[in-house]
């Protein structure tokens, strides 16, 4: 049986990453039993109490100072052209990886953050490590926290980058292939909405909330014509506060792990306000739902968000911008919505590889050619 070994970070944190690297399983699973899946991260094998500790720091980091961490992120990892040295994480963690790879015996690499990238590249360079591997990058732009030169074969989010990776590193063209960004496939199926009176808004921010959409939700919401699905995933705090509105337009749902209930909600709404997160919007994105955002994180949410709009694939809520005038606003312009369809369409058949069928027959070239 062969064996694919795939390499997110940060176990304790529900990520982008955690959710393309089950992506990548379902895509293998689905297709075939004789070959095995599993997920290490790096840095809980490495020790478990500082992958907790990191978490949460990058968490405070965020939420207490987002303009220092957007200037470090755009410094360190989103600057330079050329690969830049780790060697400091390198002391730290290449004895680690070795001894996974060869305690796994893996078929194949996958690795859907950059962090154990960066290592898997460095033991290629050193001709230590034989073994195929696949960087599936899980935003709309490639940062400098990834291994890219040895790395044999890479699912790109789009021909720019592809572009990219072939000029700066010599990557040949066969071995790069546009795939978007994945996500599971029970997000490909499109059913035909049905129209009625209300329109219904998924709003959704990742797994600590969208609380700045909370202060717009008021009692002026009318229940006759909107309806709101509030997502809150693991922010508690946001959950107890929209249920203690007791709106009869605006509820509040914990966090989610089933991708048809995903689905489900996906397909009954007429828009979604989320903030962008490179898998949030490539979900809907499949189901070509209208995308709304009201706001960024700092760092790699401002740049996909740079993508995003030159693309025309999302519609940005102006500042001072009343999000409920916005969006009615919108969605009622037929010209635009039109427009927003065409853009989705052309995104979608820019895709070298457009499905798991075509996804999982590339992965199976390369673990017969291994």
């Amino acid at each position: 049986m062969k064996k694919v070994l795939i390499f997110p970070l940060l176990n304790s944190m529900p990520s982008g990453h955690h959710q393309v690297a089950e992506a990548m399983s379902e895509f293998i699973r689905d297709h075939t039993g004789e070959v095995q899946c599993k997920k290490v991260d790096l840095l809980s094998e490495w020790n478990a109490k500082v992958e907790s500790v990191t978490v949460k720091a990058y968490l405070n980091w965020i939420r207490r100072a987002p303009n220092s961490y957007a200037w470090i992120y755009r410094q360190f990892a989103y600057k330079s052209s050329k690969e830049k040295s780790h060697k400091t994480y390198e002391w730290l963690f290449m004895k680690k990886v070795s001894e996974i790879l060869e305690r796994e015996k893996p078929d194949l690499i996958i690795c859907t953050h950059g962090f154990p990238s960066i290592f898997i590249n460095k033991l290629k360079k050193q001709g230590k490590c034989k073994v195929p591997c696949l960087n599936v990058y899980t935003d709309f732009f490639v940062n400098d926290v990834w291994g890219r030169e040895c790395i044999e074969y890479h699912f790109a989010p789009n021909e720019a980058i592809k572009g990219a990776l072939c000029q700066r590193y010599g990557i040949p063209e066969n071995r790069i292939f546009v795939t978007g960004i994945p996500v599971s496939e029970k997000f490909s199926r499109q059913e035909e909405r049905h129209s009625t009176k209300r329109l219904t808004v998924l709003v959704s921010g990742g797994s600590t909330g969208l609380s700045e959409v909370l202060n717009q939700l008021d009692e002026e919401v009318n229940e006759e014509k909107w309806n709101f699905q509030v997502l809150c995933g693991t922010n508690k705090k946001l959950q107890q506060k929209i249920t203690a509105l007791n709106h009869p337009a605006i509820h509040a749902i914990p966090y989610i792990s089933s991708k048809e209930m995903m689905n489900e909600l996906y397909s009954k709404a007429d828009a979604l306000v989320t903030k962008p997160g490179g898998v949030t919007v490539s979900e809907a994105l499949r189901k070509e739902l209208p995308i709304f955002i009201p706001a960024a994180l700092p760092g790699q949410e401002e740049i996909n968000l740079a993508y995003l709009l030159e693309e025309k694939l999302v519609f940005a809520v102006p500042e001072g911008r009343r999000l409920m005038d916005f969006l009615d606003e919108t969605l009622a312009d037929e010209e635009a919505i039109g427009r927003f369809q065409k853009r989705i369409k052309a995104y979608k058949n820019s895709l070298s590889l457009k499905n798991s069928d075509e996804i999982y027959m590339e992965l199976e070239k390369i673990l017969v050619g291994n």
